[in-house]
């Protein structure tokens, strides 16, 4: 008999220091993350220096991964995102629809403050592992 898929489990996007071979690599979470695929959201990628934030919605695209996770590591992450309750931490959780390999897949994603934005660079090519690579991918708003 196969093993059911835990109920609780829930889909995340990761778009910076969270993908895999980031600084933060989901996959070093326990319980282990299980990687769905790559994945888009509408958005706009901006530099922060260490670590990427993202504006949803607009004509942007910004380049991710997507994992199931446990309610264990939802936690977890929203103590490194530093999500607050009331919606004035750095990060806030939203839910978007993620298009993976032809399927559209409710994920959580963790949304920059409107405030830590003003000034930072964007990065054009919406893809936070490929910034450095000599792209002339970064531009001020």
């Amino acid at each position: 008999m196969m093993p059911q898929p835990d109920p609780t489990a829930r889909h995340v996007f990761v778009y910076g220091t969270l993908r895999s071979g980031g600084s933060n690599d989901i996959s070093r979470f326990s319980p282990a993350p299980q990687r769905v695929g790559d994945g888009e959201i509408a958005g706009t990628l901006f530099d922060l220096g260490a670590y990427p934030g993202a504006v949803l919605g607009g004509g942007g695209r910004i380049k991710g991964e997507v994992y199931r996770i446990a309610p264990g590591v939802e936690v977890q992450l929203d103590l490194l995102e530093e999500v607050k309750p009331d919606g004035s931490g750095e990060y806030i959780r939203r839910e978007v629809e993620v298009e993976v390999a032809g399927r559209s897949i409710a994920c959580l994603v963790y949304e920059i403050h409107p405030s830590r934005i003003a000034g930072r660079s964007v990065i054009a090519s919406g893809n936070w592992m490929a910034r450095d690579r000599g792209s002339g991918s970064l531009f001020m708003p």
